[in-house]
């Protein structure tokens, strides 16, 4: 009898656990999508701010994120893990240049999408917890730009980390004119590749 009451009790404590561990999830996940919006349109919200509009208290904020910096870093992980599910999901076989074209358009959709929350992590964050979150995209690109360059498309005169570096200035460059409204999207969408494209061509052998 005795067994059978605490088996009933462990049972209880472990389904107690779980509730717990769900709940924590779903507060933390919250917080995240708080946070991304509320960064988003107001770059100088306060935790407070986060909290209440995650729907949690401050404490329990607190709880996950003893800082705005810790915060802010695993936004930017969180972040970074969906553009690079993104990227990954784009086709890169074939001709180098149509490779190209088709990573810079997603490229572009993400870096316009997340550009005011990189923008205030630049703000908050070290400048290497930046540059690591990009290792994989920066890894994909430099992948293409060596490929190009063994099959002649691209020029080869320019270190593949220049190139890879003006890639990405490009892109978040462009994201930061057109939030300071000074180049519209479309205008970026357009120019982007034909851009890009003048960076890398190869120049005929004469």
């Amino acid at each position: 009898m005795s067994e059978l009451v605490g088996s009933r009790s462990d049972m209880a404590n472990a389904q107690r656990e779980r509730a717990v561990r769900s709940d924590a999830t779903r507060n933390r996940d919250a917080i995240l999508q708080a946070a991304a919006t509320c960064l988003t349109d107001d770059p100088n919200a306060s935790l407070a701010d986060i909290a209440q509009a995650a729907g949690v208290a401050r404490i329990t904020l607190y709880g996950h994120f003893s800082s705005r910096n810790e915060l802010m870093t695993e936004l930017v992980h969180t972040s970074m893990a969906r553009v690079e599910a993104e990227l990954a999901s784009v086709d890169l076989s074939g001709d180098a240049w149509h490779a190209l074209e088709s990573l810079v358009d997603v490229s572009w959709q993400l870096v316009n999408s997340l550009g005011v929350l990189r923008g205030v992590a630049e703000q908050a964050l070290p400048a290497e917890v930046m540059h690591g979150s990009h290792a994989d995209p920066r890894a994909r690109v430099e992948h293409l730009l060596a490929r190009g360059r063994a099959d002649g498309s691209f020029r080869d005169d320019m270190s593949i980390a220049w190139q890879t570096a003006c890639y990405f200035s490009l892109l978040h460059g462009a994201a930061a004119e057109v939030r300071a409204g000074r180049v519209g999207e479309a205008e970026v969408r357009d120019a982007l590749f034909p851009t890009l494209r003048a960076l890398l061509q190869a120049s005929p052998e004469r």
